[in-house]
């Protein structure tokens, strides 16, 4: 193993710990500004999930029992030499994570359903990559749980039906109910294609929401003012906040085009970010 495979498989092992023992600083003030704004049930739900945080980041300990799949965006430098594979590195980050931290092993075979026990498989982690100047390495991983994942949808609008978006979000939304664990983060990927807009709306689950500007941002405003009309609440159970936030990622299109893809996150919006220097 090289010096830098080597580094890359011990600095992406402690991200993915860090992640799933910590929220961002943003998605915890998030949580303690909807425990200001609730009442009754739904603001014990916000309090057992700061203590909860609390817990979490005392013990490192996993924030929840669900520590998710897994996939690493990855930006490299130009001028850096890769002689290895960064898969294998990531792969090795993964399962030394999970050992020590320790996660939950759920990443089984789509068809036999025989689980890998060390959260590493066939396309797993996923990695997207991107080449930038420099030679550095910025490296962030993203981690979902099973049940937002399965509430995540997509939809060709036809060109003139940019309109129905924020609706059509609100009642997937609505019909996803509790299935989530909200307080929930809304990811959009509008434009693109079929495969385009669901790598968009993943993506979007990992930067600060509603910071968007123009048009953009007002549909984020939108969405995020509708869906809590919802009502669904924190677990479910009722209350102002069902969402916590909404983030949009866009691409062009075909002009006979719109394809709109949903993602959701759950209120363990679990990303973290480093930048490996060599």
């Amino acid at each position: 193993m090289t010096g830098l495979q080597k580094k890359l498989a011990e600095e992406a092992s402690q991200l993915i710990q860090e992640a799933e023992t910590q929220l961002p600083g943003w998605a915890e003030q998030k949580l303690k500004k909807a425990y200001q704004e609730e009442e009754c049930v739904a603001e014990t739900q916000i309090k057992n999930i700061l203590r909860n945080l609390e817990i979490a980041k005392e013990k490192n300990k996993p924030i929840c029992q669900d520590t998710g799949l897994i996939t690493f965006y990855i930006e490299i430098g130009r001028d850096l030499q890769i002689d290895f594979s960064i898969q294998n590195a990531l792969e090795q980050a993964v399962n030394k994570a999970t050992r020590e931290l320790p996660m939950r092993p759920s990443i089984v075979d789509p068809l036999t359903r025989k689980n890998t026990e060390d959260n590493t498989g066939q396309g797993v982690p996923h990695i997207e990559y991107q080449m930038v100047e420099g030679d550095e390495i910025k490296l962030t991983v993203l981690i979902k749980g099973g049940g937002s994942e399965n509430v995540a949808r997509q939809r060709m609008f036809l060109p003139d039906e940019a309109n129905e978006i924020p609706g059509w979000v609100v009642d997937m939304v609505g019909e996803a109910g509790a299935k989530p664990c909200p307080p929930i983060y809304i990811g959009l990927g509008v434009g693109g294609g079929l495969d385009i807009s669901a790598k968009l709306a993943k993506k979007a689950l990992m930067k600060e929401p509603n910071t968007s500007k123009g048009e953009i941002g007002k549909m984020e405003n939108q969405i995020l003012r509708e869906v809590n009309q919802l009502e669904v609440g924190p677990m479910g159970l009722g209350g102002n906040t069902t969402a916590l936030g909404v983030s949009i990622e866009t691409a062009s299109c075909h002009t006979a085009s719109l394809p709109v893809a949903l993602n959701v996150q759950c209120w363990a919006t679990r990303t973290a970010t480093t930048t490996i220097e060599v």
